[in-house]
């Protein structure tokens, strides 16, 4: 997950603002831009970034889409946000934190893993000022 907006709609101009947020955090140009199939993504790109290529696809976006699955499961459990603000204040705190505790495991080793898991637990007690009681 690269970023989190909370819109009322899913126009063109809801298009654009997201992919001007987007952007405007990378340091990079992308290569490939893959989104669902919602006609406003396509025409907010070609104004925005003409020269990207526009993967549109059910199966392609699967990985984007998948990854709201923790989110869904939470706003079940707190039976709905009460406003779009509550909504983006939790998203754009609950993407990074769930990122760091639940890496790509696929694309590592098992030593590569415990690794990553070790050092997670590591910064997560210094964040949290939780000492080990000696």
């Amino acid at each position: 997950m690269l970023d989190v907006l909370v819109q009322s709609r899913r126009n063109t101009k809801a298009a654009k603002r997201f992919f001007k947020k987007l952007l405007k955090g990378l340091r990079y140009v992308p290569r490939v831009v893959v989104t669902d199939q919602l006609k406003s993504y396509a025409a907010a790109k070609r104004q925005i970034i003409p020269h990207v290529e526009h993967r549109q696809s059910r199966y392609l976006n699967n990985r984007a889409e998948n990854s709201h699955q923790p989110t869904r499961q939470r706003e079940r459990r707190m039976k709905r946000f009460k406003s779009p603000r509550q909504a983006q204040q939790f998203l754009s705190a609950h993407g990074p934190i769930h990122q760091h505790s639940h890496p790509r495991r696929h694309l590592m080793t098992a030593a590569e893993y415990r690794a990553h898991c070790a050092h997670a637990f590591e910064v997560w007690k210094q964040e949290t000022c939780v000492r080990r009681a000696a």
